[in-house]
């Protein structure tokens, strides 16, 4: 009997309808026509040579274009662009996106990889881009997000918080963060603020300078000398000012004059207590007496070098106090320390500033890590250059000059080079611009521990942000250049292009200095100077549903859950899921299939439950041999016991590209598996970096729950079943944590067992049930952190039987190889047992490590 569905319309025909008339409304308003751009986007991205990252479509959607007559600048700018990319993170979906300071996370780094450090740096430069979610998850993380460290270091965060706020305000946001902001900042308080100083101690090492010339003075040279630092303190004072701001917009006037007088007994103690008039510069104080390792004293409550072994010397200038004008923090008359800057014989250096005046007694260049004693140091650059744009913006002085903000500024761009390409790490030589000694492999590569594009944007274009409608501009670049852009600033809810066209023939706006709001005029002035205008009226902008990658899994839950048809063993399964991606080969963040000849190759992500799916983005690699973008590739999800065709998908690419997100949108589905199903270019493997699946839902949201009948899982660590093994590391890697239910592949938290010290040539992991059970398969979460635990030689699993150990029957094992980062399937014939093991054999002289042990009946 044939069926008719054309008079009565069936649910799933309504429901895809709806989908697709939303899919089509999402797509017309993703292309609709935003004012016309006064640079060529193509033209300005194809322009550059350094590409890792070649998704235009997002460089094009977030971030502003800019051109100068100086193409070293322009290059790095855009470098710094690419950069952002590198270390933009999707933690989890309750958290949202975070960044990272290393290419890796290191175990001193807090929940996916964050460190407070840079954390002012970062939000200064990413409230640029056009999505203000970038920003605003990045301030909540510190705050609402299990494991991050947001007093580890010393840091102007909440002043970051409402740098971005002026940028993209929203002010229910900042509202809302207020209590967190407050608590924070007391816990700084009640730790290390001293009432009788009316100042705050910090060392150097919690600054971020782990060797410096006062913790040299002692015998503990990475966190000796603590004192009362002028950064640490301009910093607090910057976010006691900021949570002034905030408490005055939530209408808490009380809270707001608290942090007013805060802010302002900082202000008043820095220049009492931390200046020296005959040096005519900023020091730190020592807050206790110390002795170094010959016994000679430092005395409590000195300056540097008024007391120790260089007592009495002139010198003991250090960069980081030029840091209390970056927050606009010294009145009129402290302007004079600014005369060492560009003087060779104090802090100017070819590839500079130097991070302490070169005729310091301990002026050091070392060729090894984290000593600032010489060094120039990309975190202290982007601080003086900001503090340099303040006092040419807001201050009356001689010492130093506009043209010495555009001369640091290109040195700082061309700092951003290795082997002639645009590259950044930790630190570099000051005299050379090299890197040695200071560019650790997979972690301090394209290091975001600085700005660079908000000083080109807030300083050489002179955007001047502000809480109100007023944009005011004030250039500090060369008045001799002919003409800069800075086009498609985001900016208060509007679309900024700030033009400098000395003749009028570049652009043809008119000559000199023009000021469009999309893309109509508001502001114009003939010569290269400070000019203002009254930003036009705009509507508050719609809350946009929240979107919610459903495929990460950083936290370790046992969905999301990624399969595959093969892995090469040096590229972990769990990297497809991270929330990050880079294209580099070294160092990597990818996932490849192994060398074969099949015919096609898939990946397949269980998301344990239904979740409603829009859209699917896979970041494929292309090294350019070896490893190419697919042929092409079918995206299909499972309906009931069938594979399908995700139907009317709409490409981001139409055709497979690498070094980029290929974007497949869709009508909204309710899927539990989707899977990428790839046909191969001849001759070569295909690679992801990451496999995101999106779609709207709503905040808190709640992982899948796991299968039941892993007999290995014990989540409350009391009875049975118990882990133990041969060895345990020392470092917290303990056999209860690999029965936890818990998989943790990265470094942090420390959710794992592990070998790692042990001198036997393999080890065990034995499991006890307390009871006989039968199982047939034993699921081993390999970890591998690529240094002293990789994924073993090879596994057996082993049940115990009439008091011994016997090998289980008929192995078969998945991927037969195995790998670290994801997990490894043992099948066998079905045994009955109260005890299993599993026997690893090691990888020459590194351990093997289990993040999760299962044992399942099938």
């Amino acid at each position: 009997m044939t069926k008719n569905y054309t008079t009565v319309p069936s649910l799933f025909q309504i429901t895809m309808k709806t989908s697709l008339l939303r899919l089509a409304c999402l797509l017309a308003i993703a292309t609709s026509p935003a004012p016309a751009a006064v640079l060529d986007k193509d033209r300005a991205l194809a322009a550059q040579t350094f590409w890792d990252n070649r998704d235009w479509d997002w460089y094009k959607a977030n971030i502003p274009f800019f051109e100068c007559p100086d193409a070293d600048l322009v290059t790095t700018y855009y470098y710094r662009w690419e950069l952002v990319t590198k270390h933009l993170t999707y933690g989890s979906p309750n958290s949202g996106y975070s960044f990272t300071e290393f290419t890796d996370w290191p175990f001193w780094s807090g929940a996916y990889g964050a460190i407070s450090c840079p954390v002012g740096h970062q939000l200064y430069e990413v409230r640029w881009l056009h999505d203000a979610r970038y920003a605003r998850d990045y301030s909540r993380y510190w705050f609402r997000t299990p494991g991050a460290q947001p007093r580890n270091y010393g840091c102007w965060l909440t002043d970051g918080i409402w740098a971005a706020h002026e940028v993209h305000p929203d002010e229910a946001f900042v509202k809302d963060l207020l209590p967190d902001l407050r608590k924070n900042y007391e816990a700084w308080e009640k730790r290390q603020f001293v009432p009788e100083v009316g100042l705050f101690w910090q060392n150097g090492h919690d600054d971020g300078m782990e060797f410096n010339i006062n913790s040299r003075q002692t015998t503990d040279i990475l966190r000796g000398a603590p004192g009362f630092r002028p950064g640490f303190n301009a910093y607090m004072y910057a976010d006691a000012q900021a949570i002034a701001r905030v408490a005055k917009l939530a209408g808490d006037d009380a809270t707001a004059k608290t942090y007013e007088a805060k802010a302002a007994g900082l202000k008043e103690k820095v220049q009492k207590l931390l200046w020296d008039p005959k040096r005519d510069f900023f020091f730190p104080m020592s807050l206790r007496d110390e002795k170094d390792k010959e016994g000679i004293e430092m005395k409590k409550h000195t300056l540097t070098y008024q007391t120790g072994k260089f007592a009495g010397s002139p010198h003991g200038r250090e960069e980081h106090a030029y840091i209390p004008w970056q927050f606009n923090l010294p009145d009129p008359g402290f302007e004079s320390a600014w005369k060492f800057l560009m003087d060779p014989e104090y802090f100017f250096a070819p590839f500079g500033p130097l991070t302490v005046e070169r005729r310091d007694p301990q002026f050091l260049l070392k060729n090894s890590c984290c000593w600032w004693s010489g060094q120039s140091w990309p975190y202290s650059t982007a601080q003086t250059l900001k503090a340099l744009a303040n006092l040419l913006h807001n201050y009356k002085q001689s010492a130093i000059t506009r043209a010495d903000y555009a001369k640091l500024l290109r040195i700082f761009a061309i700092s951003h080079r290795k082997n002639g390409q645009p590259y950044l790490a930790e630190a570099l030589h000051p005299d050379t611009g090299s890197f040695d000694h200071h560019d650790g492999y997979n972690h301090s590569e394209h290091y975001f521990h600085s700005s660079f594009n908000d000083l080109v944007i807030t300083g050489l274009v002179g955007l001047k942000t502000r809480p109100d409608d007023t944009i005011e501009i004030d250039p500090l670049a060369p008045a001799d250049w002919p003409y800069f852009a800075l086009d498609d600033v985001p900016y208060r809810g509007h679309r900024i292009s700030i033009l400098w066209d000395k003749d009028g023939s570049r652009y043809g706006k008119g000559a000199g200095l023009r000021v469009l709001a999309n893309g109509k005029e508001i502001a114009a002035l003939n010569t290269l100077g400070k000019i203002t205008a009254k930003l036009p009226a705009t509507a508050a902008p719609a809350r946009s549903a929240t979107r919610i990658n459903y495929a990460v899994n950083n936290d370790g839950d046992y969905f999301p859950r990624f399969v595959a048809s093969s892995t090469d063993p040096k590229t972990p399964l769990n990297r497809v899921n991270d929330g990050q991606f880079w294209y580099t080969l070294h160092p990597p963040n990818r996932w490849a299939t192994a060398a074969s000849t099949n015919a096609t190759e898939s990946i397949t992500v269980d998301l344990g439950m239904k979740r409603r799916i829009d859209e699917v983005k896979l970041h494929l690699l292309d090294d350019g041999k070896d490893i190419l973008a697919p042929a092409s590739y079918e995206l299909e999800y499972e309906d009931g016991n069938a594979w399908k065709p995700v139907p009317n998908q709409q490409r981001t690419p139409a055709k497979p590209a690498g070094h980029r997100a290929n974007n497949i949108r869709f009508a909204a589905l309710e899927v539990q598996k989707l899977r990428a199903v790839f046909t191969p270019a001849a001759g070569a493997r295909v690679g992801l970096s990451e496999f995101e699946a999106w779609g709207e839902g709503a905040l808190p949201w709640t992982p899948a729950p796991p299968p039941a009948g892993n007999l290995a899982l014990n989540q409350k660590g009391a009875g049975f079943p118990q882990a133990s093994a041969s060895f345990s590391d020392r470092f917290g890697g303990v056999p209860k944590a690999a029965i936890d239910g818990r998989m943790s592949y990265g470094p942090t938290p420390v959710n794992r067992w592990t070998s790692f010290g042990s001198t036997n040539p393999t080890d065990w992991l034995e499991v006890d049930f307390g009871a006989p059970k039968e199982f047939a398969r034993v699921e081993v979460c390999i970890f591998d952190d690529r240094r002293g635990i990789h994924a073993p030689a090879s596994l057996a699993v082993q049940y115990f039987a009439n008091d011994e150990w016997r090998d289980v029957a008929n192995p078969v094992s998945n991927p037969t190889v195995p790998s670290g980062g994801s997990a490894n399937s043992i099948k066998f014939g079905k045994v009955t047992a109260a005890k299993v093991r599993v026997v690893f054999t090691h990888q020459d002289k590194a351990r093997s490590g289990v993040t999760e042990l299962e044992v399942w009946k099938e």
